[in-house]
Formats: structure tokens, C-alpha cells, sequence
């Protein structure tokens, strides 16, 4: 586990959030049976869960700047660096009760991403990486899987929801076109989890298009120490403002860019 000082800051704020969220978490089953549904009240754990992240960010570093899901653009005295939240990535499944989610923080300096945290406060997974310290989960190391062969590689994808249904289309073809050569498909419904689960090397590769910078910039780090390669859907370094992902270990990233690009 890395120990830092940067490191110890971001643990300490996301294990304070996350435990208001797992037990909000404990409410859902209940609210699933009410007419109005649970809804509102999710909303409101992910403000919460937000507002805690930015409280004890800003007390530990007064003056940094802040990119968040809910608040949107805090611009801080110090130009040079910038936290990046989301404090509840896997709203959907968190509304089902399902218990896949996860509190994502990134740190920013002068435009380089040093550091991710990606915390599931329901299984008390914890995934950290800093820049040239490499990436851990818990306690142990992580490492990007070792398989090289496309037709035997697990990947994951995300499905746009209804909301952003034309986006549908495109999703289709290169689903199809991935289907069609890797071994099986996964989708787990949290970006920001599939992308530590490929650091981890529980899967080989993951893409998704219509995400914001909030729901990958902590995994792109983490896959990064890892071993990993990261781009964009498109194969660009522009994960950030585009709004698409692709990451792997070399060679399943380049399989899986090949095959959404021939979609």
C-alpha cells in the first residue's frame, strides 16, 4: 500500500464518505417498495457523500482546485493542481441496491494526472496509484493480466442508458464487431471499477463511449501504474475531454481498439 502523505489525505476522505453511502446503501432495500422510489433520496446520498470529499480535501490541501460531478468547476488559489470527484460512480446500480459502486478522486497537477483512488465502500475495496509508485489494491500490488490472445480475453463494456439513446447505434456495431473476436463480454455498470478490475487483471480490457472526466480519470492512473495502456476510444490521448475509454495491457488494448475501429 502506498503511504504517503497525498495518499493517507485522499484514503482518509474517502473512507468518511463512503461510509455515510454504505449506510444509505442499507436504506435502499426499503425505499424499493415506496411509490415514489428511491431516487431522491440517492440523489441526496451522492451530495452528501460529495460534499464530505470536498470538506476534508480542502482542509488537508486550503487552495487546490476542484472538478466534481454534482458541484461542477471550484477554482482554487493554486492554479496547479485540481481534485477530480465523483462521488458515487455506479448511481444506478447503488439505486438497486446492487453493491458495485464506487467514490473516485484524482489529483491533478499542471495538467498530469499523479494520483487515483477508486474506493467500493460496500466490499471495502480500496484501489490507489501514484505517480511512479505503481498501483495496489488493498495491500497487494496489481498488475495488468498477461494474456496476449484476443479470443481468450474477458472484456468489459458499458451500455449507454436510454438517456442517451443515440448513442445506441454506434454501441451495437462495435459490441458486435468486439463480440465477435474476444472471448466474452462483461458489463458491470461502474466506469471507474472495470477500469481498477483491469489494473487488477481480473479483466483484460474494457472501452466506453458518453463519460466524463470525473468517471475515469482515477482509473486511468490506476491502469497506468499498472502496467496498462490507456487511451481513448479513438486511440487518442484525450481521454479526459473526449468522454471515451479504452485501456488494456498492450496487446489486448491494441485488439480492442482494432475491433471498435472496424466496427
Amino acid at each position: 500500500m502506498i503511504r504517503s502523505a497525498l495518499m493517507n489525505v485522499m484514503t482518509t476522505a474517502a473512507v468518511k464518505a463512503g461510509r455515510g453511502l454504505k449506510r444509505d446503501l442499507g436504506e435502499i432495500e426499503n425505499l424499493q417498495v415506496s411509490v415514489k422510489g428511491p431516487g431522491d433520496f440517492v440523489s441526496a446520498a451522492d451530495q452528501r457523500a460529495e460534499k464530505v470529499l470536498f470538506e476534508e480535501l480542502n482542509k488537508s490541501r486550503p487552495g487546490y482546485g476542484f472538478l466534481m460531478e454534482e458541484s461542477g468547476v471550484v477554482e482554487g488559489a493554486d492554479k496547479t493542481h485540481r481534485w477530480i470527484i465523483d462521488p458515487l460512480d455506479g448511481t444506478t446500480n447503488f439505486l438497486h441496491g446492487l453493491p458495485m459502486f464506487a467514490i473516485s478522486v484524482a489529483l491533478e497537477r499542471e495538467g498530469q494526472l499523479i494520483a487515483g483512488l477508486v474506493y467500493n465502500p460496500a466490499t471495502d475495496d480500496m484501489f490507489v496509484a501514484e505517480k511512479g509508485q505503481g498501483a495496489w489494491h488493498n495491500n497487494r500490488r496489481l498488475r495488468v493480466a498477461e494474456r496476449r490472445d484476443f479470443a481468450d480475453a474477458l472484456v468489459a463494456c458499458g451500455i449507454p442508458p436510454l438517456g442517451r439513446a443515440h448513442l445506441h447505434p454506434r454501441f451495437k456495431q462495435e459490441l458486435g464487431a468486439v463480440i465477435a473476436k474476444c472471448g466474452n463480454i462483461r458489463r458491470m455498470g461502474a466506469a471507474s471499477l472495470d477500469m481498477a478490475m483491469v489494473a487488477a487483471g481480473q479483466l483484460d480490457c474494457y472501452w466506453e463511449r458518453g463519460l466524463s472526466a470525473w468517471d475515469i480519470a482515477a482509473g486511468t492512473i490506476l491502469v497506468k501504474e499498472a502496467g496498462g495502456y490507456v487511451s481513448d476510444a479513438d486511440g487518442h490521448d484525450t481521454m479526459l475531454e473526449s468522454g471515451s475509454i479504452c485501456v488494456g495491457n498492450e496487446a489486448m488494448h491494441r485488439a480492442l481498439l482494432t475491433a471498435i475501429k472496424n466496427a
